[in-house]
């Protein structure tokens, strides 16, 4: 019984191996069917004329306006230039969007210095812009390619389609003209090698059917070079984007500490400063009964005494929430650890840190860490839970794993979303991967620096 059991399992592995040959043989020949090859190629068939009209207007333009720089008009000439070759730029990421599906992020736009205005401040922007030149230098370079993209697609497709639909109306030469018909090496008195026979249609067919298959994945290919130089040349830049994710982090961090300052005020509000107020109050009503009833203002004294410890109770919690002074005296460690005793889930904290990190990155692995201990006080369910933290070359990973229930996800409008976007303003990550029936594991990953007092250990 061994041996057949051996046969199948290597059929079973036989078949494994020819799977994949035949899914990729199956998506060659389907290529030349697809959509998304027909708008490629059309892209490709376009590529030429759009390139040629971007490079005459760039060349045209550039030379014109810089043989009249030493005159008043050359300037303002070429500014005019510039404006034109930014608009062939914005026609050619509309051509990529609809033809190749590449979503290709518009540049920045025109920056006036502070101040300034006026059409001289236009100019300024505008030959400033390192825009403006990208999208002259993609209109210099493109027609080169644009011209092989479109000899290639005209010669292949032109060939392709000529062979593949021969049989249709290639019987009509010779009945229709004088000429015996098409072939090899014909003279047009009957010598040579004419295809006029029905296998011979046929053959002609399958060598065009065969060069639109060779001609498909040709296609797929030039369109991601296209796509490379649109984005490269035409997109925003990598500068562009470091800027624009520096404002929205900005934007998140403003937030952040509003809500902060918010929380803070409601708290010293609706708390400490309340009991300070009641406190007053009873003190002064202990003012005026001591010397009448001093039983009754000892009372009020012993109230007020007590008001007055939770009050300093609510100072005290609302201070640790801002900044413990156990996170600056003592580190991360200690910290975590004076976190984990609060939470009704028994929590293990293991910090393996050779040096402390900078103030700011250790303060937001503190808060991190207090936050998802709280969501797992309040949500998880879990009857335990570990706190691990490490440093991971130049990145601080922290990394807050429980038993409970899961089904955390960060992208339900929870509290873990504003968790990511704090995390993400400094360069940070959050991971979640919380299963239904668990376990939670949730892993913030911070930009490692260095303290300024640099080699202090971390406790």
């Amino acid at each position: 019984m061994a041996r057949p059991h051996g046969a199948a399992d290597q059929a079973r592995r036989h078949a494994r191996r020819e799977e994949p040959r035949d899914h990729v043989m199956t998506t060659v020949l389907r290529m030349p069917l697809t959509l998304r090859t027909w708008r490629e190629g059309l892209h490709a068939l376009l590529n030429f004329p759009v390139a040629l009209a971007g490079f005459l207007v760039a060349v045209v333009g550039l030379a014109v306006s810089g043989a009249l720089l030493f005159l008043v008009v050359g300037l303002p000439l070429l500014t005019l230039v510039l404006l034109l070759i930014r608009l062939y730029a914005r026609l050619e990421r509309a051509r990529a969007r609809y033809f190749l599906r590449v979503e290709v992020a518009d540049p920045e736009p025109l920056r006036l210095r502070r101040g300034q205005r006026g059409p001289v401040a236009w100019m300024g922007a505008v030959l400033r812009s390192n825009v403006s030149w990208r999208s002259t230098a993609y209109a210099l370079l493109h027609p080169w390619w644009a011209l092989f993209t479109f000899t290639t697609v005209t010669v292949l497709w032109g060939l392709g389609l000529f062979a593949l639909t021969f049989p249709a109306w290639g019987w009509t030469i010779p009945r229709y003209s004088d000429e015996p018909g098409i072939g090899v090496n014909v003279d047009g008195e009957g010598n040579g090698w004419i295809w006029d026979s029905p296998w011979e249609y046929a053959l002609v067919a399958l060598v065009g059917a065969l060069v639109m298959v060779a001609a498909a994945p040709l296609i797929r290919g030039m369109a991601m070079v296209d796509r490379l130089l649109v984005g490269t040349l035409l997109g925003r830049s990598a500068a562009a984007d470091r800027v624009l994710q520096l404002e929205e982090d900005r934007s998140v961090v403003v937030d952040a500490s509003a809500a902060d300052l918010r929380r803070i005020e409601r708290d010293l509000h609706d708390g400490a400063q309340a009991r300070l107020v009641a406190l007053a109050m009873e003190l002064g009503m202990a003012k005026e009964t001591i010397t009448r009833d001093p039983e009754a203002a000892a009372r009020l004294v012993d109230e007020a005494h007590g008001e007055v410890k939770q009050a300093l109770r609510e100072l005290r919690d609302l201070a640790r929430g801002i900044h413990p002074a156990i996170l600056t005296d003592r580190g991360l460690g200690p910290a975590l650890s004076a976190v984990a005793s609060r939470c009704t889930v028994p929590v293990t904290v293991d910090v393996e840190l050779p040096l402390r990190p900078a103030e700011a990155i250790e303060g937001i692995a503190y808060f991190t860490a207090s936050e998802l201990l709280q969501n797992v006080s309040k949500h998880s369910g879990a009857h335990q839970a570990t706190v691990d933290v490490w440093r991971a070359g130049d990145r601080l990973m922290l990394q807050v794993t429980d038993d409970g229930r899961g089904g955390a996800d960060p992208t339900a409008g929870s509290g873990l979303a504003g968790l990511a976007d704090r995390l993400a303003a400094v360069d940070g990550l959050l991971a979640v991967h919380s299963p239904a029936g668990g376990p939670t594991t949730v892993t913030a990953e911070l930009p490692w620096r260095d303290r300024a007092a640099a080699g202090v250990p971390a406790r």
